[in-house]
């Protein structure tokens, strides 16, 4: 079994991480380049490459393109792989690097596809309030989480944050590809088509999505229970990106942690003030 991985941020982390070990072991990996991070801009590599520089010392190799030019492309088809496995990886391929694999391209998305296409499925199934999303791994084509489904698995959300939400789906996506790589690569599975009129699909949230109105945020902790579940949801989803924050007296105050009361009413766990740091209340 001879694939590439990409893959950049935490999620793909936790998924290179069970796939490594599990056996499956990629001969190279695919990320984004290192940049700077934080007030003094360390040079710092994403979290994929420093599981594998970090963590393993193993024969992969490592590729960060700016671009997917042709240079680039000639250097996947000198690796030879089966197969590609794709795991929040932001950049669009073309359709010149998914004919390369003879295998196909495999996608991770964290959603039960064909809802949530995009790039916001975890957070924006948080934010509809729903009691369920999931993994589904797919062949990945030309569309937007277009291609036919190799495998889906449910996974409940029961109050929990983004981040908790991520690492779950993370770990369950690897369990799902330790289960169905094997399968695949021997032709067991029949991929099945996506319903194209059932699809939804998700946008990046930007700064202003995060604003939470101090009225409302008022009536939510006086009892609107309506208003509660929305911030609610809101503050679970978009922390720590892009954030929610309310404006009060000219000042701005994060919304980091809150909880719903039995009675339905909105109550502030975390925020953390303008200049300040955060605070438990």
């Amino acid at each position: 079994m001879k694939y590439i991985f990409f893959g950049t941020p935490r999620f793909a982390e936790i998924v290179l991480k069970k796939l490594i070990d599990s056996g499956m072991l990629p001969v190279a990996l695919v990320c984004n380049p290192d940049k700077p991070v934080g007030r003094k801009k360390v040079i710092t590599p994403p979290p994929t490459k420093k599981l594998l520089t970090t963590n393993y010392s193993l024969p992969t190799v490592i590729l960060q393109p700016e671009k997917l030019d042709d240079e680039f492309l000639t250097r996947l088809k000198k690796l030879k792989a089966d197969f590609y496995v794709v795991a929040a990886y932001a950049k669009i391929l073309p359709k010149k690097l998914l004919q390369i694999p003879h295998l196909g391209v495999i996608g991770v998305h964290p959603s039960l596809l064909p809802k949530y296409r995009g790039a916001t499925p975890i957070q924006s199934a948080i934010l509809s309030g729903g009691e369920k999303t999931g993994i589904s791994l797919y062949l990945i084509d030309e569309g937007m989480d277009s291609g036919s489904i190799l495998a889906q698995r449910e996974l409940e959300i029961v109050d929990v944050d983004y981040r908790k939400l991520e690492e779950e789906l993370a770990e369950l996506a690897g369990a799902m590809l330790v289960e169905t790589l094997p399968k695949f690569v021997k032709g067991e599975i029949k991929p099945m088509p996506q319903d194209d009129s059932r699809a939804t699909y998700t946008r990046k949230f930007k700064t202003e999505d995060g604003f939470i109105d101090s009225e409302a945020l008022r009536k939510a902790e006086a009892g609107d229970k309506k208003l509660a579940k929305e911030i609610y949801n809101k503050i679970r989803a978009l922390n720590p990106e892009p954030g929610v924050y309310t404006i009060k007296n000219g000042k701005r105050i994060k919304l980091l942690k809150a909880k719903l009361a039995e009675s339905g009413e909105l109550i502030l766990l975390e925020i953390q003030k303008e200049g300040g740091k955060p605070q438990t209340i």
